[in-house]
């Protein structure tokens, strides 16, 4: 991709701050500012090497932008993106990093002042560690990220954003924002419910019993709970609809095991083992 001058990172935790890392290390913009609510989150971000500045003032730090990321929790993407907006040079491509992108789109989508426009985004990388210290320049290399263009997105703006992420190592997928977030339901946001439900199933007095299967399959619980509160807020008619999927999952396998079905329990299980092989490591 060619040279940014400025890019505007609005939260620079963990995804704004490796979007931060790997702008800098492969040295695609000039300038990586770091905006935030709070500076000693900005002064971690900066001792990573993520951003080269900091500002707790939006309107501040996005003032020269050429492009602007919003990588906060969901449900404060919409307002940041208008507060954006009316700040950062006319004409200006704004886009986020959140996990939802049905609600956020509609609230956006040519809606914004002074010509600037909102592109849709979703980095499908990161971890159940949040903050700045836990960025690395790697974490979108050979991830996909998916771009939600509308109607109304301008085949130039895709085209930047497209480059920008596989300029980070991305693989971009295009998607509408609707059938993101019927994917994302049943590819993120039920492993998460599922690893917490299974976390809450598990009493104190066996946690010192608990092997690697148990903390594998639990690590997803650790994530930032707002965060998550918000996204599955964010896509509930799809996060119901994946639960439902779900339980009839375990009701197929609680009916095997209550009946004694040998032989549906094993076509349960080579299923799942089938579909897991599938996903790779």
């Amino acid at each position: 991709m060619k040279r940014l001058g400025n890019v505007a990172i609005v939260g620079v935790g963990l995804i704004g701050g490796s979007i931060g890392l790997a702008l800098r290390e492969r040295n695609l913009a000039e300038n990586v500012i770091g905006i935030g609510r709070r500076q000693v989150s900005l002064r971690i971000a900066r001792r990573a090497g993520a951003i080269t500045h900091t500002t707790i003032d939006l309107a501040k730090g996005v003032a020269q932008a050429e492009l602007v990321i919003v990588c906060t929790p969901v449900a404060q993407i919409a307002d940041l993106v208008q507060e954006a907006a009316r700040h950062c040079p006319e004409g200006a491509l704004i886009t986020d990093a959140g996990s939802t992108k049905q609600q956020i789109v509609a609230a956006l989508d040519n809606q914004l002042s002074r010509g600037c426009r909102f592109l849709g985004g979703h980095p499908i990388a990161g971890s159940e560690k949040t903050g700045a210290n836990y960025a690395t320049a790697e974490l979108f290399d050979g991830r996909v990220t998916v771009i939600t263009p509308t109607k109304n997105t301008r085949a130039e703006d895709y085209d930047m954003l497209e480059e920008f992420w596989q300029g980070l190592g991305s693989i971009v997928v295009r998607m509408s924002p609707e059938e993101h977030d019927r994917a994302l339901a049943i590819t993120s946001h039920l492993p998460h419910m599922a690893a917490a439900a299974l976390a809450n199933t598990v009493t104190e007095n066996y946690f010192r019993l608990a092997g690697t299967g148990l903390l594998d399959t639990t690590r997803l619980a650790s994530g930032d709970t707002n965060l998550w509160k918000q996204i599955l807020m964010q896509n509930r008619e799809n996060v119901l609809k994946s639960l439902e999927q779900y339980h009839a999952q375990l009701q197929a396998l609680h009916t095997a095991i209550r009946s004694s079905d040998e032989a549906a329990l094993e076509r349960f299980l080579t299923t799942a083992k089938k579909n897991r092989d599938a996903l790779g490591s």
